[in-house]
C-alpha cells in the first residue's frame, strides 16, 4: 500500500518503557534518554515498609518481566496526548509500574496492541480492574484472537494463553480491528496494520502454530504483528515495535513506504532477533538505514544486542523499565 494520507509531523514525543525484560537502576541519563533509578532523572524508587531493616523502610522498584509495554506521549499545543502500546504479561505488572511511575491509565486516549501473544496483552487485566467500565478504544489486527502454540518436539508444545474478546468487551473496551494502516490522534500517529513481508531472511518463528479450521497449522509469520509510526519534524520517523515478528527490517522499510519519508530517527522495541545468520543480515540492513537511535528491547537476544551495538555504537542504547526517550 502506498501512502494516501500524509503523516502529520510533530514537534516531539516521549516514549516511556512500562514493561520490558530488563531493569537497571544504575544507568545514568544520556542525551534525550532519561533513566529511572538512582543515577537518572526519570524518577526514583519510593520507600516501602518492611520488617527487617533498621529504619523499617525498604526501597520499591519497577518490575521487569518477559513482555513489553510502552506509553507514547505526544506533546501538542502544551497538552499531552497519551496512547498505551501493549500491556506486558502479568495481570498486575503493568498497573503496578504505572502506579510507581505515577501515571494514570484514565489519561490514555486509546490502546494499541502489536499482536495477540500473551506477553503483550495480559497486563490489560490490571488496567481494566482499575478503570472499571470504560469505552476506551482498543486497536488490533483480526488475527489477534487466534489460539496458538509453540512446538518443541513430537509430544511437546506450549499453548499460549489466548485473549478473550468477550472479556475485553465485557468491561467496556471498544474493539477496533483492521488489517490496513490506520491513523490516530488527528493523523499524527500511524498504525501499520499488516506489514508487507519482502525481506528474504526474515522468516518468523518456524515452530509457531495456530489453531485454524479445527486443526493446528503452521503460523510462522504471525501476520497480526504491527508497529506504530510517528514523524518528528526535521528528524525523521520514530518506529515502535512490540515483538517485531514481521521482521524489524520489513517494518522499517514498510514504514518508509507508507509515509514516503526516508529518514529514520529512532527504532525502539522488540526485534525478535535471536541467533544465527539472520542476526548478521539484520544488522547489516539496519546499518544502511542509519538510525540516530536504535533501542533493541524485549525478545532481542544478548548476541543480537551485542552485534547491533558493535555495528552501530553511536546509535544503539539499552532499554530498561522506566526509561523515557524524549524524542
Amino acid at each position: 500500500m502506498e501512502a494516501s494520507v500524509a503523516l502529520r509531523p510533530i514537534d516531539g514525543v516521549h516514549v516511556t518503557t512500562l514493561i520490558d525484560n530488563y531493569t537497571d537502576v544504575l544507568l545514568p541519563d544520556e542525551g534525550p534518554i532519561r533513566r529511572w533509578g538512582a543515577a537518572g532523572s526519570g524518577g526514583r524508587a519510593a520507600p516501602v515498609p518492611d520488617s527487617i531493616s533498621v529504619t523499617g523502610q525498604a526501597v520499591d522498584g519497577l518490575r521487569a518481566e518477559h513482555g513489553f509495554s510502552a506509553l507514547v506521549e505526544l506533546r501538542v499545543d502544551g497538552a499531552a496526548r497519551r496512547i498505551l502500546f501493549d500491556a506486558g504479561v502479568t495481570p498486575d505488572g503493568l498497573i503496578g509500574n504505572l502506579d510507581r511511575l505515577e501515571l494514570r491509565p484514565d489519561s490514555f486516549e486509546s490502546i494499541v496492541f502489536s499482536h495477540g501473544h500473551f506477553d503483550h496483552v495480559m497486563g490489560l487485566d490490571g488496567v481494566a480492574r482499575r478503570l472499571g467500565s470504560t469505552n476506551m478504544p482498543v486497536y488490533l489486527h483480526p488475527d489477534f484472537w487466534r489460539q496458538r502454540r509453540l512446538v518443541s518436539g513430537p509430544d511437546r508444545a506450549f499453548e499460549l494463553p489466548v485473549p478473550s474478546r468477550a472479556a475485553i468487551e465485557g468491561v467496556g473496551f471498544e474493539i477496533i480491528e483492521g488489517r490496513q494502516p490506520s491513523y490516530l490522534l488527528d493523523g499524527m500517529l500511524l498504525i501499520t496494520g499488516e506489514v508487507d513481508r519482502t525481506v528474504p531472511f526474515e522468516q518468523g518463528i518456524p515452530n509457531h502454530q495456530a489453531f485454524v479450521d479445527g486443526t493446528w497449522q503452521p503460523d510462522p509469520l504471525i501476520h497480526d504483528d504491527q508497529a506504530m509510526i510517528l514523524h518528528v519534524a526535521g528528524k525523521g520517523l520514530v518506529i515502535l515495535t512490540g515483538c517485531g515478528h514481521a521482521g524489524v527490517v520489513n517494518i522499517v522499510r514498510y514504514a518508509k513506504k507508507l509515509t514516503g519519508i526516508t529518514q529514520v530517527y529512532a527504532v525502539l522495541g522488540g526485534f525478535h532477533l535471536r541467533a544465527g545468520p539472520v542476526v548478521d543480515e539484520t544488522v547489516a540492513a539496519l546499518a544502511l538505514e542509519s538510525p540516530t537511535l536504535l533501542v533493541p528491547s524485549h525478545c532481542t537476544s544478548w548476541q543480537a544486542q551485542h552485534a547491533l551495538a558493535t555495528a552501530m555504537p553511536a546509535a544503539t542504547r539499552p532499554n530498561t523499565v522506566g526509561t523515557r526517550f524524549e524524542l
